[in-house]
């Protein structure tokens, strides 16, 4: 059966990380990942991630000058010891609590000059550590104008240039969709460097039993083409209400006869 991993950065976001993890475990997620949690100490995220038994399965590099508006910095030119230190700082987060995936976060950048440092950085992160994957990720341009990565054949042609095997696809199937469509096929021709795959509705980032995509004939997809890992649920709940909004995951549970009782 298909597993999933809440994304405490839109999941029970009301909630403190510490408490939105206790929350995921609660309603049988069997992972959990976040954007940026280093507003909290990470010993008392690896107490809570240990009381439950789950893993955070990943976590974001720093965006950059939030009052700037930067959404990553790995692809700024000039830029580059800003954009190390910030890998530095995620890889040391990762360890203290055993996150094997960095999302590198490229920012808003064009350009040739972009795409070298995007590489140089890239090459960086994973010579730093084998062990930790290191994920890229199209981000579209409603959400997100401007953004350096854009398209699966720019990650791919970077992804390709890097040459790591510990460098790979984070492939969102929300973004995916409003930049490609035709998303089985994408998922298709690129499943040999996918490392992580989200979702949420399109075009309302919602829940994700609403809108345009059949997420059960994708998830079938997925699973037909051999990938195992937890899928991520990375959807803003209608009204802030994560707890409502999850009858997409009973539904699949119940089709799929799975008995799962809440968690205490």
């Amino acid at each position: 059966m298909t597993k999933f991993s809440a994304n405490l950065g839109f999941l029970w976001s009301d909630r403190s990380l510490i408490d939105a993890i206790y929350a995921a475990h609660a309603a049988g997620f069997e992972t959990v990942e976040c954007h940026w949690p280093y507003a909290y100490d990470a010993a008392e995220v690896k107490a809570a991630l240990d009381a439950t038994g789950l893993t955070m399965l990943g976590l974001n590099t720093v965006r950059g000058n939030l009052a700037a508006n930067e959404n990553g910095l790995a692809a700024l030119p000039g830029r580059e010891d800003e954009a190390r230190a910030g890998i530095d700082q995620a890889l040391c987060y990762a360890a203290a609590i055993n996150t094997p995936n960095i999302h590198v976060m490229a920012g808003f950048a064009k350009g040739n000059a972009a795409e070298d440092c995007f590489i140089e950085n890239l090459r960086y992160a994973t010579s730093q550590q084998q062990h930790v994957t290191f994920l890229i990720e199209p981000l579209n341009h409603h959400d997100a104008p401007g953004y350096f990565l854009n398209s699966t054949d720019q990650a791919r042609r970077i992804i390709e240039a890097v040459a790591a095997p510990n460098l790979k696809l984070m492939f969102d199937c929300y973004h995916i969709q409003i930049l490609e469509g035709d998303l089985t096929r994408r998922l298709q021709a690129n499943i040999d460097i996918i490392g992580h795959i989200q979702f949420a509705g399109v075009p309302s980032r919602g829940r994700p039993d609403h809108g345009e995509i059949n997420y059960q004939h994708i998830f079938k997809q997925i699973a037909d083409m051999g990938y195992t890992a937890p899928l991520g649920a990375e959807y803003k709940p209608e009204n802030g209400d994560t707890d409502g909004s999850l009858g997409w995951k009973s539904k699949l549970e119940e089709q799929a006869g799975v008995n799962r009782q809440p968690r205490s």
